[in-house]
């Protein structure tokens, strides 16, 4: 089944509160999990801002409001993130840690496939470094 216009990822998942359900899991788990230190690293010590800014852009990014923009403006991915060195570790790290974030949630089916590919697709248009 495709998502559109009558079937909006943000609704599918669960709307505001599982994105920031999602966003806890996934900054938790990249705080405590060793196997994230890499992509930790590239984060401030408080994990705040970076929270909140994930759970605005996730909000609109899977059709829900778009608070992000409303409150920074256009997200511009690449150039925000030009400054960190991102490259295949960095980029599976992230993926691993929203993978486990999602499993935390348990999030299956159609959504689940849908946000692997998006987020996979994402990670890799933010990769700035070779290897």
């Amino acid at each position: 089944m495709e998502f559109g216009p009558d079937r909006l990822p943000y609704d599918e998942l669960g709307g505001g509160s599982t994105v920031d359900a999602l966003v806890k899991a996934f900054y938790d788990e990249m705080d405590c999990n060793p196997a994230f230190e890499r992509v930790r690293k590239l984060h401030p010590e408080s994990l705040d801002e970076s929270r909140e800014k994930l759970r605005l852009s996730l909000s609109g990014w899977l059709g829900g409001p778009d608070l992000y923009v409303q409150n920074h403006g256009h997200p511009r991915l690449r150039m925000r993130h030009a400054r960190f060195p991102i490259g295949e570790t960095e980029r599976d790290q992230w993926l691993a840690c929203m993978a486990a974030a999602m499993d935390h949630l348990d999030i299956q089916g159609d959504i689940r496939a849908f946000l692997d590919t998006r987020f996979a697709h994402t990670a890799d248009f933010l990769r700035n470094q070779p290897g």
